[in-house]
């Protein structure tokens, strides 16, 4: 019995034949970037290895998901929110307006601050519907 496990250990301990000589790691790897219908160059011998990745149309051109962006500008803003914004700084010191001026203004505070959150979130959910891959 001690002779059966004395010939195990000693062949898990002898390196396993059925390996060849150790390969060494490539000496050069190149990273290539293509763009249009470029194709991915062979490489040059057996130590090389070469790495290819689409890139899009150009390097110079901004992609086509990314070009037409809408207009953010005040004067696209629709009408509505033009005036509820004119509402807005027209009720100072009423009550619910979050102003120090008058009396109840300091009423309006957690309701505008809510209100603000909500609109930053729906925003962000737009933002993020226009850009490739940031709807998740």
């Amino acid at each position: 019995m001690l002779a059966k496990l004395v010939a195990v250990a000693a062949l898990l301990a002898t390196p396993a034949y059925a390996q060849d000589t150790p390969q060494d790691p490539p000496k050069r790897v190149r990273s290539i970037l293509l763009y249009g219908q470029e194709e991915c160059p062979k490489p040059a011998n057996d130590d090389e290895i070469v790495v290819c990745a689409n890139a899009g149309d150009s390097p110079y051109r901004i992609p086509k998901s990314l070009r037409d962006q809408p207009d953010e500008s005040a004067a696209a803003q629709p009408w509505t929110n033009r005036v509820e914004t004119v509402e807005e700084v027209n009720r100072a010191g009423l009550p619910n307006s979050c102003s120090p001026v008058g009396t109840g203004g300091q009423t309006g505070c957690t309701r505008q601050m809510i209100k603000q959150w909500y609109q930053e979130r729906l925003n962000a959910k737009v933002k993020n519907a226009r850009i490739p891959g940031g709807g998740n």
